[in-house]
């Protein structure tokens, strides 16, 4: 397994992966709730608790897709911005696209990181993230909050977030991951894919990719 593709799934587990069941209570005793915790106390929350749930789940580590979804649905809605993710991930393309379109797009493209790296995610589990220092006015809107992953054995991966804060707490909506930027990374895919064939096309071809990972896992 390559660096790149074990750290986008460390990235991705605490992105679309994890079990958050414990956040909210611990940060409650804290005398706080998600929703206002600081970013990068939320980021230090989400990933110790993702690394705990891989390594106590069979099928977490066995990379069952169905499984990473139903989490992703019941658990991780509220700290992951998936919509803007799509957005950029999509480009200048997105302001063509219509409601319909925008809704398949952004299902599709969480559906395609889910699939891409759930045979991945068993690594993670002998991983630990460690925090680097965070610095941020209180008034910022939007940041970038820098992690670790540190090995057994090995060099550590890069693993960093951007997030805003919206009415509804701090969000990530893009990751990087030893140096590149999971959305500038699929844009450029994505506009190739529009180019050739339109919003239809891309979402066609990211129906057929899912598919494609759907038979593999099989």
């Amino acid at each position: 397994m390559s660096n790149r593709m074990l750290a986008l799934s460390l990235a991705l587990a605490a992105v679309i992966g994890g079990s958050l069941a414990h956040v909210q209570p611990a940060l409650a005793q804290a005398g706080a709730t998600a929703a206002i915790a600081a970013p990068d106390a939320l980021i230090k929350t989400l990933s110790e608790d993702v690394l705990a749930a891989i390594r106590k789940d069979p099928t977490l580590q066995a990379g069952d897709v169905a499984r990473l979804n139903a989490l992703v649905d019941e658990k991780i809605l509220p700290y992951v911005n998936f919509e803007k993710m799509t957005r950029l991930a999509v480009g200048r393309g997105w302001r063509e696209a219509s409601t319909e379109q925008r809704q398949a797009l952004t299902r599709e493209f969480r559906s395609l990181l889910v699939r891409t790296y759930a045979g991945a995610v068993s690594a993670a589990k002998d991983y630990q993230v460690q925090m680097k220092p965070f610095r941020a006015d209180p008034s910022e809107t939007d940041v970038t909050v820098r992690t670790q992953a540190v090995p057994a054995r090995g060099d550590p991966i890069q693993l960093d977030y951007r997030m805003e804060k919206t009415g509804s707490g701090w969000k990530i909506y893009d990751v990087n991951v030893l140096g590149v930027w999971l959305v500038e990374n699929y844009r450029n895919t994505f506009n190739a894919e529009i180019s050739r064939g339109g919003i239809d096309g891309l979402i066609k071809s990211l129906v057929e990719r899912n598919r494609a990972l759907e038979g593999k896992a099989s």
